[in-house]
């Protein structure tokens, strides 16, 4: 980075102003920041001519070649980016003394001063003659300007050449290494410190505020953005950004600034430096973060910027137990989603605790009939019911870690909950997308229309393989593993159980992951922890795609490809839906539940199950809605809503397992042993629908050919028998094709 020198601080002080000097290193403790070239997180991209080097303003042009084009009458930008000059405004070759081998600045009429005063003592003679008489200048040693981009000779004492020299004058003559800071950054982002004078402490702040946004390597900081902020704070009357509370300063800024573009990134900006000097102030850890009511969890070490609230829970005994719950729920690997869900039914018991009606002033009030009024209370909860039952879920674990941990031994050993006091579950059906909605998603072409080619990998392992969206972003750069056979497998961390899972992948996954591969390392050439790193703001490739992110890739996406719902609406869909569909999609075509409960890694059975009943309903309405006809070709007729119908259901579904047949299925009760082995289509138990016709149709010409061999050989006994299978399969058949739909009988010719 490039900067002004700062002028000596004296000794640090203790408190916040001892940890700012220690904090803040040299290269941002600087009167004006001139962040490195290509810094993302300074927004100092180059300006979209080749070989400048200066900072975009509009259009992607820095300032010097945007007042250019604009000059030119604003031609195709395209092309004037590709033909312009690369010097910008105040980087252009200054003219240099006509004289040969001078290198003094060419100041009147292409003289230096020097030899226009040769010049005019030789009597101003014509210029190009009085040239020819002038001996070149040998001096290879004289010192050159002080700023980097000029070459020219300095003049006389000054560091600068004829020229540049001038305007520095013309500025007053400022210092002279913060004049050359400034030309050297003339048309960059930089950020100016000197408006805090001698109030070292606040400008420190600011400084570390800049510092942290640089390290963190997340947002854009524009010069824009901090400008402003900078000279709020400055024209303050405060020693620190901590002596107001934050409200104040929102209020302070809007008073003072009126409203315009940015300005919700300038409040932003200031937020983030005063979160950031609190975290300095308050230091991490426990011992530092426990006593208070609002918990910052990166002070922690958790990830992200979420936060515990405990102010909401206006009993202070009630408040101390819910910290302790909580400290304990964090320290055992509970996430900080779960610890937030607990967190706020503990709040909401609070306010049900400190209503007039129940009053329970100390924790030996919180017996089971307090707790039966408030069950009966939070049945009148508009919130859903899943949401109310993640409150007496987190309650029940509370009064648990408080008895187990001897937190409180004034808890009533009746303070608990039970099974029966949870609300009944709702029945839910898996949130599968429909096949006319997969067909447009999984066709080629649409996925060719992603931007960039690593969400299109993304989308197609979550349509594949059934990952969550949390854990398929986060997968590692060397995901694939072979088993013994060479068949390739996709590793990854279910974070939702806290566990290593695998999920078998075909070739094509496998080949995108290793083409996705090469483009991680051509770009990062160290490599980077994650298949999918995030595309932006990510210049070491550490920091994993967010969710966030493909979310917002792939609504994008979906407009792009126009893909519409059965009705002809624009399909909206979460990436999670296609975890739905996949489970769902395996069930329908009959992998066993314990193989997809493997493939989804989920824990138990139970979820797997939601499936399965799924297809138990399609397999059950297509079979209600389906003719059946016995053996003598006689419809049979099975009322759906009678009241048999669910045993009815429960008697095929047990004939379809324990009876393979290859034409039918067997109507028998289960409870009955068959007289007719292995001659269904003579048993007064078949029955069978117009799926199976093609089968039919086989199965009569191979009695024919029987019965002809028969006939032939004299075995009149065998012909007789077979002369009654091929009288029900004329039966069967005849009874099928005459009163089916033309839709069965074309899906059965289809079959």
């Amino acid at each position: 980075m490039t900067a002004s020198e700062p002028t000596h601080a004296p000794p640090a002080a203790p408190g916040l102003l001892g940890k700012l000097m220690a904090a803040v290193r040299p290269e941002f403790r600087v009167d004006i920041l001139v962040p490195e070239r290509g810094a993302l997180v300074f927004d100092t991209s180059p300006c979209r001519v080749p070989g400048c080097v200066r900072q975009p303003r509009t259009r992607g042009l820095c300032k010097g070649h945007y007042y250019t084009w604009k000059d030119a009458g604003r031609p195709d930008i395209d092309v004037f980016a590709t033909t312009a000059s690369p010097e910008g405004l105040g980087r252009k070759e200054l003219t240099v003394c006509i004289v040969p081998g001078c290198r003094h600045g060419g100041a009147r009429r292409g003289l230096c001063v020097r030899h226009q005063g040769f010049w005019e003592r030789s009597g101003e003679p014509d210029r190009a003659v009085w040239l020819a008489t002038v001996a070149p200048v040998d001096d290879p040693d004289h010192p050159v300007c002080a700023l980097s981009y000029c070459t020219l000779w300095t003049h006389g004492r000054s560091p600068f050449c004829t020229n540049h020299r001038s305007r520095w004058e013309a500025v007053r003559r400022p210092d002279i290494d913060e004049f050359i800071v400034l030309c050297e950054s003339y048309g960059d982002d930089r950020f100016d410190f000197r408006p805090f004078g001698d109030r070292r402490q606040l400008k420190l702040e600011m400084q570390y505020a800049l510092q942290c946004r640089h390290d963190e390597r997340q947002i854009k900081t524009p010069a824009a953005v901090a400008r402003p902020v900078i000279a709020l704070a400055a024209a303050s009357e405060v020693a620190s950004l901590l002596d107001w509370p934050m409200p104040q300063w929102i209020e302070y800024f809007d008073a003072n600034h009126a409203a315009q573009h940015g300005q919700n990134g300038q409040v932003a900006f200031l937020r983030y430096a005063y979160r950031c000097l609190e975290d300095l102030h308050c230091g991490g850890g426990w011992e530092a973060e426990f006593p208070r009511d609002v918990w910052e969890l990166h002070r922690l070490g958790v990830e992200g910027r979420k936060r515990l609230r405990f102010d909401g829970i206006a009993q202070p005994w009630l408040r101390e137990l819910a910290k302790r719950f909580a400290r304990w729920r964090l320290s055992i690997g509970r996430s900080p989603n779960q610890t937030y869900i607990d967190v706020r039914a503990v709040t909401r018991l609070s306010g049900f605790l400190e209503s007039p009606s129940v009053d329970v002033t100390s924790l030996t009030g919180v017996d089971r009939a307090t707790l039966e009024r408030y069950l009966a209370d939070l049945s009148t909860d508009t919130r859903a019911l899943h949401s109310r039952s993640r409150d007496i879920s987190s309650l029940g674990a509370f009064f648990d870690a408080i008895r187990r941990h001897e937190w409180d031994h004034s808890l009533p050993a009746g303070a608990a909950f039970y099974p029966d006091d949870f609300p009944k579950p709702e029945k839910r059906l898996p949130r599968g997308l429909a096949e006319h909605v997969m067909a447009q998603v999984e066709q080629p072409a649409n996925l060719d229309r992603w931007n960039h080619p690593e969400s299109r990998l993304l989308t197609v392992i979550l349509m594949r393989c059934g990952l969550r969206i949390g854990d398929a972003s986060k997968v590692a750069f060397d995901c694939v593993i072979r088993d013994g056979d060479r068949a390739p497998y996709l590793h990854y961390t279910n974070r939702k159980m806290k566990r290593e899972a695998l999920v078998p992948i075909d070739e094509e996954v496998e080949q995108a992951i290793a083409e996705q591969q090469q483009r991680i390392l051509r770009r990062w050439p160290d490599g980077s922890p994650w298949l999918f790193p995030a595309p932006r703001m990510n210049p070491d490739g550490r920091k994993p795609l967010t969710t966030h992110s493909y979310r917002g890739q792939l609504r994008d996406w979906l407009d792009r490809c126009e893909v519409r719902d059965e009705h002809g609406r624009p399909a909206h869909l979460t990436p999670h839906q296609w975890r739905h569909t996949f489970g769902t999609r395996l069930i329908n075509r009959d992998v066993p539940q314990e193989v997809v409960q493997v493939l989804l890694d989920h824990s138990s059975g139970e979820m797997t199950a939601h499936y399965a009943r799924l297809h138990d309903t399609t397999v059950r309405r297509h079979w209600e809605a389906a003719r059946k006809v016995n053996a003598q070709g006689e419809t049979v007729t099975i009322d759906p809503d009678g009241p048999l119908a669910e045993a009815n259901w429960a008697k095929q579904r047990l004939g379809r397992v324990t009876q393979a047949l290859p034409n039918g299925f067997c109507g028998l009760p289960a409870v009955k042993t068959c007289p007719h082995a292995n001659a269904c289509l003579t048993c007064p138990m078949f029955v069978t629908t117009p799926e199976f016709l093609p089968q039919h149709r086989e199965h009569r010409q191979q009695v024919l050919q029987i019965i002809s061999a028969a006939d032939a050989r004299g075995q009149q006994r065998v012909a007789e028998m077979n002369q009654q299978v091929l009288g029900n399969l004329d039966n069967i058949i005849t009874t099928l094709e005459t009163n089916s739909s033309p839709e069965e009988l074309e899906a059965a010719d289809a079959g």
